[in-house]
């Protein structure tokens, strides 16, 4: 397997998505679909890890996500992403999704969620990835938050599958 490639700059990796709610997107109370929102935070995920390592990525994990307040019909959906921090052959994604009101302008912070993806080769396998280059105290700050997090994947999948942490 070749080395890691060089190192590249969190903000390379931004996606700003925008969708609008239609009526195949809600449900009989007039608000998104659960799911729908999810594929979305799936494909801006997908897009700014895609970025990141310039190849195929499949999706590993995400992280519980709660929704805060309904997506209305009609409402715009911002979907924000960026990779969070680089490992060797996945990356954190995280997701931010807010909802406007298109006649009053007013917006609510709909979820989030930190998605892991994993970069592949052209036979399907992972491949490494990029390092990640923060260039802001925010950037830095959430690649420190991320690898916490994924040492808390990691060890949870260990205990899962009964293995000691680290001797995997």
């Amino acid at each position: 397997m070749r080395g890691r490639p060089s190192h590249k700059p969190a903000r390379a990796s931004r996606v700003e998505m925008t969708e609008i709610v239609l009526p195949e997107d809600s449900n009989q109370y007039g608000h998104a679909w659960g799911g729908r929102v999810m594929a979305l935070i799936d494909k801006a995920a997908a897009i700014a890890a895609t970025r990141h390592c310039r190849t195929n990525v499949v999706t590993a994990s995400v992280d519980s996500l709660t929704f805060r307040a309904p997506v209305k019909l009609g409402h715009i959906l911002m979907m924000y992403a960026s990779v969070n921090a680089s490992f060797r052959t996945s990356m954190e994604v995280g997701v931010k999704v807010l909802s406007e009101d298109p006649l009053s302008g007013l917006r609510a912070h709909c979820c989030s969620a930190y998605v892991t993806m994993v970069a592949l080769d052209a036979l399907g396998r992972p491949t490494p990835v990029p390092g990640l280059l923060p260039g802001t105290p925010e950037e830095r700050r959430r690649q420190r938050e991320a690898a916490r997090r994924r040492r808390g994947r990691l060890s949870l999948r260990s205990r899962k599958n009964g293995l000691e942490p680290g001797r995997h």
